[in-house]
C-alpha cells in the first residue's frame, strides 16, 4: 500500500514528523518498506503558459516557445518536447534554477537560437522514472506561482509492506484509523451524506449466488460527460499512490478504493440488457477483459453478468464490452462485497492480479459497499455531471457476523507480562473501532466489519500489544508452573520409532502430502481422490492416501543418480475418503537393491520380501495386538509376493513387492519392497511383565508334517498351539521343503516344539500325547501326513 503522506494528514494528523511516523507505523506492525519525497531537491521552477510555439529555423525536432513566467515579460524557450504547443501551462526552470542532481539552467544557446530557461517533464523534476513530453498542468494553474507549492510537492510517500491479515489498512481510511490510536487521538470520518435522486431510473439486480455475494450495491448516473478532465488534487492522489490517471470516472472509482479500502466499477448503462444477475459461470462462456486478454471461464467462477453475456469477473476485472468509453453518457455504478473465501485463488488461477482482488480476498468492510457508492457518485457528480438515481441495495445472503470475544482481565498480565489499566485497555480496544463492554471477567469485545483478523483472544491481546508499544513491554522471563505428564509404558512415543528405524540403517524422508493425479491412479486401491481446490501446480493436485507415492518418487530420483541401495521411511498423514475425510497417521517404508552396504566382505545378493518383513516384525515385537500376516492382493504390490498386516483380526498396513508393471513405469531397476502401517499400531505397545524362570528342564520334539501346497503355515502353527496344550512353550517353523520326493501338489513344514512345565519334570508320555493331539489335529484340519 503506497499513500502521499499529506493525503493522510487530512485524515488525521498527528504531532510529530515524517520519520517519527514512519518508525511508529513499523513498530505497530505496519511496516514501512520505503519513505521517500514525491519528487527530487530542486528550486527556481515556476508555472509557466506557452503563449506561441514556432518551429527552430535549424532544426526539425526543437521549436522556438514564447513564454510567460507572470512576471510581465515574455521569455525565448528552445524546447525539444514533442507536445509544446500554444496555450499550455507547463513548469518552466528559469535561469538559475537547480533541478535535481545538481543541475543548474543557465542561458544556452541551441542551433544558434539563445534559451532563457528549460521547460520541464516530470522525470525532469524526479517525479516520474520516465516522461513522453512536457508535464501539462491544468488550465486553472496561476502562472508564476513556484510549482513545488502549486503541487504541493514538500510532500512524503509511504509504502508499506503488509501482512495478509491487515487488509483494513489497505486504504486511507484505516491507515488514519491506526495513526489516530497510536497517537491517543480522535478518528473521526463522519457520516457519508447521501447523494439525493434526482431522477426515478434503477437497473433491475438479482443475485443467484447468495453465499458469494452477500451485498451488491448499484446505482444508474445519466448524463455524464466523460471527457471532463480529473481535477488536479485527483490526479496527484493517485499519482503518489501509483496510479496514473485514466478518465475522470475510472479515477473515481480508483480513488474510493484507494480512500475507503472499497473496489467499484462502473459499467455503460446503454450496453446493458435487461437486468444485472450475479451469478456462476457458465459452461464454455468467454470473456473479454478490460486488458484485452479473453477468457474461457470456469463453471465455478463468479460473474457479473446481464440477460445476455458476462460483464465481469467479480471481484478481479471487468469486461470490455461494458466498459466506459469516450462515447458513454449514462453509467451504472457497482459497489459490492464478495466473500474472501470465493475470491481467493481465483485470480491467480487465471493468471491474475489486480487491486481489487488483492483486497476482496482478504476481506473487505462488509458495511462499506453503500458509503462508498454514495463517496463515487458524489466525486462524479462534481465532476462530469450527471443525474443520480437512487441507490439499490440488494443482499444475496445473510452478512457475516462479527466475532464476539471475552478478553479475561488476569489473561493480559500473563501474556504480556504486565498489567494495563483499564482505561486504557478500553481506549485502545475503541480506538481501533471494537465494541467494548465492562464485564466481571474483564471485556466483552465484538470486532468491527472491517476486522476479519480478529476471532480469539490472543487476537485482542496482539492488538494491545503492537498499539501499547512492544518496546513498553517488559522484558522477562517467562514463568509457569509445570506439571509433570505421566507417561505410560504403553505407549511408545513417535521419536522412539524414527530413532529404531535410524538405528536399523533407513533415512527419513518428508514429502508433500500433494501427490500427482497419475500416481494416485497407479497406486491407490480405493481410486478415490480428494482433489485441491487451488492446487500448486498439476502434478499436485489429489491429497495422498497413501505415504508410498512420495516415496516412490523419492526413490525414483536417487536412482537416477547412480543411488542404487535405498531404505527411506516416512511417517506422516494420509488422507482417505471424501467429504468430512479422514487422516491417518502412518509409518511407510521402502528397500531395494543390495541387502549390505558395499564392501569387500559383504553379501552382494539384493533385498527380498522376507528382509522387509524382518524390519516391519521388528518394530511390531511387542504391539499391544495379535498381529498376523494374511495373504492378500493389492493393486499396486506383486499378487505372489504381498500380504496384508491385521491387528485382533483388523487390517491396518500392508507389505509387499512393488508391482512389476509399476516398476517398470517408474524406471526403477531392482525390485523394490514396502510397507505401510497404521501409526497407532506401533506407538500402542505391551508393558513387559515377570515371568519365574522354570528350574525343570525342556523337551523338544520335530515334526515334518506334508500338508497342500496352498496351505498357509500360519494357519498350521494356530492349529498346533491349540491341540498342544498349555505345556507348549515355543513353537517354530524351521523348514519349509518342496521339490523331490514330495507330490507337487504338496509341501512339507518343518516344525519344533519345545514343552516345558514349571513345577516338575515332564515324563515322556505326557510329550507324546501331546505331540499325538497335534499330529492328529493336523490330518483332520488340513490333510497332513506325516513326512518319513
Amino acid at each position: 500500500m503506497k499513500f502521499s503522506e499529506q493525503w493522510l494528514r487530512e485524515w488525521v494528523n498527528p504531532g510529530i514528523d515524517s520519520e517519527a511516523l514512519a518508525e511508529q507505523l513499523t513498530m505497530a506492525g505496519l511496516e514501512v518498506d520505503a519513505h521517500e519525497a514525491v519528487a527530487g531537491e530542486f528550486s527556481g521552477v515556476v508555472v509557466a503558459e506557452i503563449i506561441a510555439a514556432e518551429r527552430h529555423p535549424d532544426a526539425e525536432k526543437l521549436q522556438v516557445c514564447s513564454v510567460s513566467d507572470g512576471s510581465g515579460e515574455q521569455l525565448q524557450i528552445v524546447c525539444g518536447a514533442a507536445n509544446a504547443r500554444s496555450g499550455i501551462k507547463v513548469p518552466l526552470a528559469k535561469v538559475g534554477a537547480v533541478l535535481p542532481g545538481n543541475f543548474k539552467i543557465k542561458k544556452a544557446k541551441l542551433r544558434g537560437v539563445e534559451s532563457f530557461g528549460m521547460l520541464c517533464a516530470e522525470q525532469e523534476l524526479g517525479m516520474a522514472e520516465q516522461s513522453d513530453g512536457l508535464m501539462e498542468l491544468a488550465d486553472s494553474a496561476p502562472v508564476g506561482t513556484d510549482i513545488r507549492e502549486y503541487l504541493g510537492l514538500d510532500d512524503k510517500l509511504i509504502e508499506l509492506g503488509l501482512t495478509p491479515n491487515r487488509a483494513d489498512c489497505l486504504s486511507l481510511r484505516g491507515i488514519a484509523r491506526e495513526v489516530a490510536v497510536l497517537n491517543k487521538l480522535t478518528f473521526g470520518e463522519g457520516a457519508q451524506p447521501a447523494v439525493a435522486a434526482e431522477i426515478d431510473d434503477t437497473f433491475p439486480v438479482t443475485i443467484s449466488a447468495g453465499e458469494d455475494c452477500p451485498r451488491y450495491v448499484g446505482r444508474v448516473i445519466k448524463g455524464v460527460d466523460v471527457s471532463a478532465p480529473s481535477p488536479l488534487w485527483l490526479q496527484e492522489k493517485l499519482r503518489r499512490s501509483g496510479l496514473r490517471s485514466i478518465d475522470a470516472i475510472v479515477d473515481v472509482t480508483n480513488f474510493v478504493l484507494l480512500e475507503l479500502g472499497q473496489p467499484m466499477h462502473a459499467f455503460d448503462l446503454d450496453t446493458l440488457e435487461g437486468g444485472i444477475e450475479v451469478r456462476k459461470a457458465k459452461p464454455g462462456e468467454e470473456l473479454q477483459l478490460l486488458d484485452e486478454q479473453t477468457l474461457e471461464l470456469r463453471e465455478d467462477s463468479l460473474v457479473i453478468a446481464d440477460q445476455s453475456r458476462a460483464l465481469a469477473l467479480a471481484g478481479i476485472m471487468g469486461g470490455l464490452a461494458s466498459s466506459v468509453t469516450d462515447q458513454t453518457q449514462n453509467l451504472f455504478l457497482e459497489a459490492a462485497f464478495f466473500a474472501p473465501d470465493m475470491i481467493a485463488g481465483r485470480a491467480r488461477s487465471y493468471g491474475l492480479h489486480t487491486d481489487s482482488s488483492h483486497r476482496f480476498e482478504r476481506g473487505v468492510d462488509f458495511l462499506l459497499a453503500e458509503r462508498a457508492i454514495e463517496r463515487a457518485s458524489q466525486l462524479i457528480i462534481d465532476i462530469c455531471g450527471g443525474q443520480p438515481g437512487p441507490s439499490c441495495v440488494v443482499d444475496g445472503a445473510a452478512l457475516p457476523t462479527p466475532a464476539s470475544i471475552l478478553l479475561r482481565e488476569q489473561r493480559i498480565e500473563k501474556m504480556l507480562g504486565m498489567a494495563l489499566p483499564e482505561t486504557e485497555v478500553t481506549a485502545i480496544l475503541e480506538g481501533l473501532g471494537l465494541g467494548v463492554e465492562r464485564v466481571a471477567e474483564g471485556w466483552q469485545v465484538k470486532a468491527p466489519s472491517w476486522r476479519f483478523d480478529i476471532a480469539i483472544e490472543v487476537d485482542l491481546l496482539e492488538e494491545l500489544a503492537r498499539v501499547y508499544g512492544y518496546n513498553r513491554l517488559p522484558v522477562r522471563p517467562l514463568q509457569s508452573t509445570l506439571e509433570i505428564v505421566p507417561r505410560p509404558e504403553s505407549r511408545r512415543p513417535q521419536a522412539q520409532l524414527r530413532q529404531q528405524m535410524v538405528a536399523r540403517g533407513f533415512q527419513e524422508a518428508i514429502t508433500y502430502s500433494f501427490i500427482d493425479p497419475a500416481m494416485h491412479a497407479m497406486l491407490s486401491e480405493t481410486g478415490e481422490a480428494i482433489e485441491l481446490m487451488n492446487p500448486i501446480s498439476a502434478d499436485m493436485a489429489v491429497m495422498r492416501d497413501s505415504l508410498l507415492p512420495g516415496l516412490l518418487k523419492t526413490a525414483q530420483y536417487n536412482s537416477k543418480r547412480q543411488q542404487p541401495r535405498q531404505r527411506l521411511f516416512e511417517v506422516g498423514l494420509r488422507f482417505t475418503g471424501k467429504g468430512e475425510g479422514e487422516q491417518i497417521p502412518t509409518l511407510a517404508a521402502l528397500v531395494t537393491g543390495r541387502r549390505e552396504p558395499e564392501k569387500w566382505s559383504s553379501d552382494t545378493s539384493l533385498v527380498d520380501f522376507f528382509d522387509l518383513k524382518g524390519e516391519l516384525e521388528a518394530l511390531l515385537a511387542n504391539a499391544a495386538g495379535d498381529i498376523r500376516f494374511e495373504r492378500a492382493a493389492f493393486k499396486a504390490l506383486h499378487p505372489g509376493q504381498s500380504a496384508a498386516v491385521s491387528c485382533d483380526g483388523k487390517v491396518v498396513g500392508r507389505i509387499g513387492a512393488l508391482h512389476p508393471s509399476v516398476q517398470k513405469a517408474l524406471d526403477l531397476a531392482n525390485p523394490v519392497y514396502v510397507f505401510e502401517i497404521d501409526l497407532g499400531v506401533l506407538t500402542g505397545r505391551r508393558v513387559p511383565e515377570f515371568t519365574p524362570l522354570s528350574k525343570f528342564p525342556e523337551v523338544r520334539r520335530d515334526l515334518a508334517v506334508i500338508v497342500p501346497r496352498e496351505t498357509a503355515a500360519q494357519d498350521v502353527l494356530d492349529s498346533v498351539k491349540l491341540a498342544a496344550g498349555g505345556q507348549l512353550v515355543n513353537l517354530k517353523l524351521f523348514d519349509i521343503y518342496e521339490g523331490k520326493g514330495i507330490d507337487p501338489e504338496r509341501k512339507s513344514l518343518g516344525l519344533g516344539l519345545t514343552y516345558r512345565d514349571s513345577s516338575r519334570t515332564l515324563n515322556e508320555e505326557e510329550v507324546n500325547q501331546s505331540v499325538e493331539a497335534v499330529v492328529e489335529a493336523l490330518q483332520q484340519g488340513f490333510g497332513a501326513s506325516l513326512r518319513n
